[in-house]
């Protein structure tokens, strides 16, 4: 049974949008997508431009999973940079520290453009603030702005300090900052209707209600349904946390963390603009961090602690509201309207997973809380890799990735209690740095 959106601030102001159908019967097409998420829907709209037939199947509706319920900010961070320079140089050798960068900022192209050329109406604004919760996290700001700066973004990159930054944060419990006018952060419900709209503009068709309950393989694979079914030339699964597709390849490869975020009332502009004077999206440098951003309509949208057990957190509003009031002390009492959960896909060297099942059903997925751009990414690598052009794809598929040899139940205590570690090493390092 399709189940509805979250009771979220991006469910309760999405954009209209004329319905997509059930599946009714069988199908044929080029490219079958299992997924309605921005990496189902990224592929969609590349594919489609390219002229194949495309058909995307979603189990309940566009954007229900992560896609619709995340923080809206599109950064050029990646989980796992560090690990990805040493994976890709298996492949890339002395230039995977330049492969990584440019996928920094190519998803960042490929959104903007694409809201441009097809019109998307989704609150698209700039700015963004790299937040140093302590001073032992400043030399790693220094170092990324130095490097943005030997590639030519000195004017969109800046650290900032004391004034300097409060001009662009309304806190003070951050020790610098970084500036990023390059970044992004938009409504991310409204962006996924708008790339499907965009794909169906295109002549794709997408399924709404259509869980995909098999996968029979073979020269052209089969995509099962209760409603009917789907033949098609090459099958990508792009569900992310949510399916259980290709157990025999992907189970123990991803697993699912709990993502808790609330949308206070409206504020006033005078409140808007103590809260965040410059309109810029923010997060901190902590490993299980803090992200926030005003809406188009002058709201508080806060998301806090990751849970890594795998289980929503009970009472969300009330327990993240110390948080934000320690954060944002202005905010103290503020009426909290909407307050949700997602699901995101972690991996757990934060590499996103891609690659092949069979030679003509690819898989992609495990954005580790960097979905917005990296989906976008990964959506032109795994078109071009469907057009023929596998070089990027490979890049991705010769990674060594850790799989739990246990269910998701076990996998995700075990993922928790990673979680855990790195924070205490985290603050095991703070304590030493400040004895010195």
């Amino acid at each position: 049974m399709t189940e509805s959106y979250p009771r979220s601030y991006y469910a309760a102001t999405a954009n209209k949008t004329a319905p997509f159908p059930r599946l009714d019967g069988d199908l044929d097409v080029d490219v079958a997508i299992i997924g309605g998420g921005f990496t189902g829907l990224a592929s969609a709209v590349e594919l489609a431009e390219r002229g194949m037939r495309v058909a995307v199947l979603e189990a309940n509706h566009i954007g229900w999973g992560a896609s619709g319920r995340n923080g809206g900010q599109i950064t050029g961070s990646l989980s796992g940079d560090k690990a990805m320079e040493r994976e890709f140089a298996r492949t890339l050798g002395k230039g995977a520290p330049e492969f990584v960068w440019n996928l920094r900022w190519r998803g960042h192209d490929i959104i903007r453009k694409r809201i441009e050329k097809y019109n998307i109406q989704c609150h698209l604004k700039f700015g963004h603030v790299f937040a140093a919760w302590k001073p032992s996290h400043i030399p790693e700001l220094e170092e990324m702005e130095k490097n943005a700066h030997l590639h030519g973004m000195g004017d969109d990159v800046q650290l900032l300090r004391g004034a300097d930054l409060a001009e662009y944060v309304g806190s003070e419990i951050y020790h610098a900052g970084l500036i990023n006018r390059r970044n992004m952060h938009i409504h991310s419900l409204n962006l996924c209707f708008g790339e499907a709209d965009a794909a169906r503009s295109l002549g794709a068709q997408i399924f709404e209600g259509t869980p995909v309950e098999k996968i029979i393989y073979g020269k052209r694979p089969v995509l099962h349904t209760a409603f009917g079914r789907v033949t098609a030339d090459k099958v990508l699964i792009a569900g992310n946390s949510y399916h259980k597709l290709a157990k025999s390849k992907l189970s123990g490869m991803l697993f699912p963390a709990s993502l808790g975020i609330i949308a206070t009332a409206p504020l006033s502009e005078e409140m808007a603009r103590k809260v965040s004077p410059k309109d810029f999206s923010i997060y901190d440098t902590r490993f299980v961090l803090d992200y926030y951003r005003l809406t188009a309509d002058r709201r508080m949208i806060f998301g806090s602690g990751t849970n890594y057990s795998g289980r929503d957190t009970d009472g969300l509003a009330e327990s993240m509201r110390p948080t934000i009031e320690k954060t944002l002390p202005h905010l103290r009492g503020v009426d909290i309207e909407f307050a949700w959960h997602g699901m995101d896909g972690i991996s757990v060297n934060r590499i996103p997973q891609l690659g092949n099942v069979t030679d003509n059903v690819y898989y992609a997925q495990g954005y580790s809380g960097h979905g917005i751009a990296t989906s976008h990414i990964v959506g032109e690598i795994m078109a071009n890799a469907i057009s023929g052009d596998t070089r990027d794809l490979q890049v991705f598929a010769n990674v060594k990735h850790w799989r739990f040899p246990v269910g998701r139940t076990l996998g995700n205590i075990g993922m928790a209690v990673g979680m855990w570690y790195f924070q205490m090493l985290e603050a095991w390092k703070d304590r030493a740095i400040k004895r010195l």
